[in-house]
């Protein structure tokens, strides 16, 4: 006969036997039901209309596998709308690296240089570069925060032409990125203090003076394999910030062509540099800075190596810098010459997409060419 201590203990044992099984009921409940939510929110994802701000290019080989460069294209008269993307394609075929290119639209989904509506720039978060092309911008916050969280971490940069005048009439938190801003603390705004010069006037005329970019470190790895750079925008006058290192300064040419002479009125100034910056954890990121950058100028051998070279540099991989690596154009290259009033009406993001589709279509008009108001 069992004791009454006996009995207990039987009960106790008996009544808590089935808590395992629950527990493991519970668990796999739980599981399940996260993975019908991942599910659900991926197949939310795929289902998402693609983002008409964007194209992405990805290799399938090359020392830039598993790296992210995300480029920014929303100036006015440029053409980055043109460069940023043909310099993605060369960077993703050739080299294998994922690209991102942004563009500021109209209303309708066309393709607006300049025009601020731009979304999407939660990219940044996984960017291990960034291109700028872009001139008085005025995003939106939520936009704007991801670039300054880019910033914060000192993530690499490269700045072509107007990116020294990125920004304007920003207001509220982010006002401080303003190419004129005038508080101390970050004088002269986005373009002073990261890429190392805000807007300084024009140190040439465009479309009468051409440039030839003569290095002064021709040592440096953004210059191996590069040679007679002739750019058909006109000169920038510039003073780089003193902890800035100048590897070019432009010669102003009285005219067109890479023969043409040179204007005697014009001393050479710096038009490539380098740099770092800090980060909010005094990380520092490197910066490549020059003043040309018009969607003509990338037909230029020397001066589309340049820039890939410079992509490499500002990644830290300047050991994959060789100078007969292929930058050759990726697909039909068609830019318009530049101006304010002559961006290419009609084209979306996605016209762009793929490695053989024109850059951009040739036959669509320019806004130039569809001006009547003279008639």
């Amino acid at each position: 006969m069992s004791t009454p201590l006996e009995t207990c203990s039987g009960a106790i044992h008996c009544g808590l036997s089935w808590i395992p099984s629950i527990i493991i009921l519970i668990f796999f409940a739980v599981v399940s039901t996260g993975c019908e939510s991942a599910a659900s929110e991926q197949s939310e994802q795929a289902d998402a209309p693609p983002n008409p701000h964007l194209i992405s290019f990805e290799g399938d080989s090359g020392p830039g596998l598993g790296k992210h460069i995300v480029l920014l294209a929303g100036d006015h008269e440029y053409r980055s709308e043109e460069i940023l993307p043909a310099m993605a394609r060369i960077l993703s075929k050739h080299f294998g690296f994922k690209t991102s290119v942004f563009f500021t639209l109209d209303e309708e989904g066309f393709i607006q240089p300049g025009s601020s509506h731009i979304r999407g720039l939660e990219a940044l978060q996984t960017a291990d570069l960034v291109v700028m092309g872009l001139r008085f911008q005025n995003f939106p916050n939520v936009e704007m925060q991801h670039i300054v969280d880019y910033l914060d971490r000192a993530g690499p940069i490269i700045g072509l032409r107007t990116s020294t005048h990125a920004f304007d009439g920003i207001e509220g938190e982010f006002a401080r990125f303003n190419w004129n801003n005038e508080d101390e603390t970050y004088f002269k705004g986005f373009g002073r203090q990261v890429l190392g010069e805000t807007w300084a006037g024009h140190y040439g005329t465009n479309h009468e003076q051409s440039s030839l970019v003569i290095p002064e470190q021709a040592d440096h790895p953004i210059f191996r394999g590069v040679s007679d750079m002739h750019v058909q925008s006109g000169g920038y006058y510039a003073d780089p910030m003193p902890d800035s290192e100048v590897l070019a300064r432009g010669t102003v040419l009285n005219g067109m062509s890479a023969d043409a002479p040179a204007a005697d009125d014009k001393e050479q100034v710096p038009v490539v540099w380098t740099r770092s910056y800090e980060g909010s954890d005094d990380q520092t990121g490197r910066v490549f800075t020059t003043t040309h950058g018009a969607g003509e100028d990338f037909l230029n051998d020397g001066f589309r190596r340049m820039l890939i070279n410079a992509a490499f540099w500002a990644l830290s991989m300047e050991d994959e810098i060789e100078p007969t690596n292929v930058v050759d154009l990726v697909g039909p290259y068609n830019p318009v010459l530049f101006a304010f009033d002559g961006y290419r009406l009609g084209v979306r993001p996605s016209d762009m997409a793929g490695w053989d589709t024109p850059i951009m279509d040739a036959s669509k008009p320019t806004t130039r060419e569809s001006d009547t108001s003279g008639q």
